[in-house]
């Protein structure tokens, strides 16, 4: 017997303020065939599975392990190793800041990658983590390590200055809107996602 083969039912383009699982609903709805996705979006990785499910096929290479920090070079040897590919590169601010230089080389080389960091200011999956080894009710200066704010990082002036184009966006129309626009130039672009 043949497989059965699931429709493909390809989600609207979201409305309102912006949440990583509305990025998600653009991304695979806007997503092109073939699409290389390097993604460390830990805790907001929430809804990648549901609507990515709906896009055109795509590799997906994800963090095995925990590890922080390997969505941005990853991409980066994806787009060396296979130039006529898009590739998509999906990462929190705080993995984003464990590796940033990689911006420098996506501009150097005039890779085409197009880079979602979720700006939640913190390091999320870490206060996760803090849970989970039983510590409970963490104080201040515990969770003031995991915080990534004070100041806000600003991830457009940080691409920028190593040569990438970027833009900040706070609504899902406006995610949509520039998420299209970076996948339809060739070269690096960054987009920070405000959540």
């Amino acid at each position: 017997d043949a497989p059965a083969v699931a429709q493909r039912l390809v989600p609207d383009l979201p409305e309102g303020p912006l949440t990583a699982d509305k990025c998600w609903q653009a991304i695979a709805n806007l997503a092109p065939g073939g699409m290389i996705l390097s993604e460390e979006a830990a805790t907001s990785s929430i809804g990648l599975d549901v609507h990515m499910a709906g896009a055109n096929a795509f590799d997906h290479m994800q963090t095995m392990g925990g590890s922080i920090g390997q969505a941005l070079p990853a991409a980066l040897g994806a787009a060396v190793a296979a130039p006529d590919r898009r590739v998509l590169c999906a990462t929190g601010d705080g993995g984003a800041m464990y590796t940033i230089q990689s911006l420098w080389t996506m501009a150097r080389e005039n890779l085409n990658v197009v880079t979602v960091i979720f700006a939640n200011r913190s390091y999320a999956i870490l206060n996760i983590e803090l849970m989970r080894v039983g510590a409970q009710n963490p104080g201040p200066k515990a969770l003031d390590m995991l915080d990534i704010g004070r100041p806000d990082l600003n991830f457009t002036e940080i691409a920028q200055g190593m040569g990438v184009e970027a833009g900040r966006v706070e609504t899902a129309e406006q995610f949509s809107t520039l998420l299209e626009q970076a996948l339809s130039r060739k070269g690096p672009f960054v987009i920070k996602a405000v959540l």
